[in-house]
C-alpha cells in the first residue's frame, strides 16, 4: 500500500510527460491546436501531481526529478516545437534562437527550483512557472486559429510582436520577479461579493469565448509578477515625507 501511494503522484507524472510527447508529434503534422491543448492537459495534470504527493504525504526526491524531466519536455520542448513548426521556422536563425531560449530558460528554471526547493517555502516563485509560460504559449496558439468577429485575433503574417514576445517569456522565467503561488490563499469576508461576481463573469466569458479568456487568463498571471514588482517599489517613495526647505 505505502508503495502504490508512492506510485500514484509518478502516474500523473507520467501522463503529463505522456501528453507533452503527443503535443510534439501534432506539431511537426501540423496539428497546432491539438498540440496546444495537449500541452493544456499537462499543464493540469502537473497541478495534479503535486497535490495527490502532498495529499498522500508520498513526495520524494525521485519525484521531484522526474517532475522536471517532465516538466521540460511538455513545457520546455513542446512549446518551442510547436514556436518552430507554427511560424518561428520561416524566421531562420532569429526564428530558431527564440524557440531554443525559451527552451533553455525553461531548463535553468526547473534546475532553480529544484535548489530552491528544500528552503522555507513562501508561497511565492521566482521567475515565471515554466507551466504558465507554456500556458501563455498554447492560449496563444488556439487564439492564433480562432477567429473573433470574422477577423483572425493574432496575425502571424506579421509576427514580430509574437517574437518579442516569446523572448519576455523567456527572460521572465530565468528573471528574479515573484510570482503568487496560490498555494495559501486566504479569502477574506468583505471580498466574497465581488469574487462571486467576478467568478461568475468569468465563466461566462469562457462559455462566449473560451479561446480569448483562456489568453487573457494566462497572460494576466504572466505579467502579474512584474506588475506587483512595479506596485512595491513605488510604494516606499510614495511614503517619504519631502524634507523641508
Amino acid at each position: 500500500m505505502k508503495k502504490g501511494l508512492y506510485l500514484l503522484p509518478n502516474l500523473f507524472t507520467s501522463a503529463n510527460l505522456l501528453f507533452g510527447f503527443l503535443s510534439m508529434i501534432a506539431a511537426s503534422n501540423g496539428q497546432y491546436t491539438q498540440a496546444a491543448l495537449a500541452i493544456l492537459v499537462a499543464v493540469g495534470l502537473d497541478a495534479v501531481d503535486g497535490k495527490v504527493a502532498r495529499m498522500t504525504n508520498s513526495a520524494s526526491a525521485f519525484g521531484v526529478e522526474y517532475d522536471s524531466l517532465a516538466d521540460l519536455l511538455s513545457f520546455g520542448m513542446a512549446p518551442g516545437w510547436l514556436l518552430y513548426n507554427w511560424f518561428l521556422g520561416s524566421f531562420g536563425l532569429f526564428g530558431w534562437l527564440a524557440a531554443f531560449l525559451f527552451v533553455i530558460c525553461g531548463a535553468l528554471r526547473l534546475a532553480r527550483f529544484n535548489v530552491q526547493a528544500s528552503q522555507k517555502q513562501r508561497y511565492v516563485f521566482t521567475g515565471l512557472p515554466i507551466p504558465a509560460a507554456a500556458s501563455v504559449i498554447a492560449a496563444a496558439t488556439l487564439l492564433g486559429h480562432d477567429t473573433v468577429g470574422n477577423f483572425h485575433v493574432l496575425n502571424t503574417d506579421q509576427p514580430l510582436g509574437l517574437v518579442i514576445a516569446i523572448y519576455a517569456l523567456a527572460f521572465l522565467m530565468v528573471s528574479n520577479v515573484r510570482y503568487r503561488s496560490f498555494k495559501k490563499i486566504r479569502i477574506k469576508r468583505i471580498w466574497s461579493l465581488p469574487l462571486v461576481v467576478g467568478g461568475t463573469f468569468v465563466l461566462i466569458m469562457f462559455a462566449l469565448m473560451p479561446e480569448l479568456s483562456l489568453f487573457l487568463l494566462s497572460l494576466s498571471y504572466a505579467l502579474s509578477g512584474p506588475v506587483e514588482t512595479l506596485i512595491r517599489r513605488k510604494k516606499p517613495e510614495e511614503d517619504v515625507i519631502p524634507a523641508e526647505q
